[in-house]
């Protein structure tokens, strides 16, 4: 009996230190609707957007991507309940709900106060994804949520087409790469200090972008400036 009080013991302390990893609490889309409220205007208030947003779970006939959009008529974030079952923190849900604000924010520059501000990303999406990241990272870091969730967050569910060179859009592999990069350049203490080392999705990453990883420190010891070409 002092054999199982002991093992069970132990079960209860890794559950403990596993849990704040994986587990999420959201499972309905009342949850997650109250969730979006609190993480997103968390985002807005430490990052001092001056912009009004609002949140909203809901399944919307049309998104520019799988699980969420930005609506530039009447400043909506919208996140579709489906994607409840690959969120695993609230670091991800702060990911999906910083790069929507992040194109958010430039629905108010433009002509007739940002109301064609749309056409920028159905122009040029590739251009204006990226620029989107890179501002979810530092939105993420102010807000006090860890950025590489952006990474594990699209390990997930992005698609990982065969080519880019004649899509709008660059390829998954390489998103992340970049998203990593940035992070690598301006926030190096969060890969020293990385809580998501053990992370699976995390580690899937590492193991499939070892390449260009090394690209990018053979660009670091060289002191070049020049962008990597990132392979497939």
């Amino acid at each position: 009996m002092h054999k199982n009080f002991i093992i069970g013991l132990i079960f209860l302390v890794l559950i403990s230190v596993i849990q704040p990893v994986f587990a999420w609490d959201v499972k309905t889309t009342d949850e997650l609707q109250t969730r979006m409220n609190s993480v997103g205007f968390r985002i807005m208030n430490t990052n001092r957007i001056e912009k009004r947003f609002t949140f909203m779970a809901i399944n919307r006939v049309y998104t520019r991507d799988f699980w969420t959009d930005v609506s530039s008529v009447n400043r909506i974030v919208w996140i579709k309940p489906v994607v409840i079952p690959y969120i695993d923190s609230d670091d991800e849900l702060a990911a999906i709900l910083s790069h929507s604000l992040a194109h958010g924010v430039d629905t108010y520059e433009g002509a007739l106060r940002g109301y064609i501000s749309i056409l920028n990303y159905w122009v040029a999406p590739n251009k204006y994804d990226l620029k989107a990241d890179k501002t979810a990272v530092d939105y993420m870091v102010n807000s006090g949520y860890n950025p590489l969730a952006i990474i594990t967050i699209l390990n997930k569910i992005g698609k990982q087409y065969r080519y880019d060179i004649l899509s709008n859009h660059t390829l998954v592999s390489r998103r992340m790469m970049l998203v990593y990069e940035y992070i690598y350049t301006k926030y190096p203490s969060i890969l020293v200090d990385n809580e998501y080392k053990d992370n699976v999705y995390y580690q899937n990453f590492l193991l499939t972008s070892r390449n260009n990883r090394m690209k990018l420190l053979e660009k670091v010891k060289s002191g070049s400036t020049k962008k990597v070409k990132y392979s497939y």
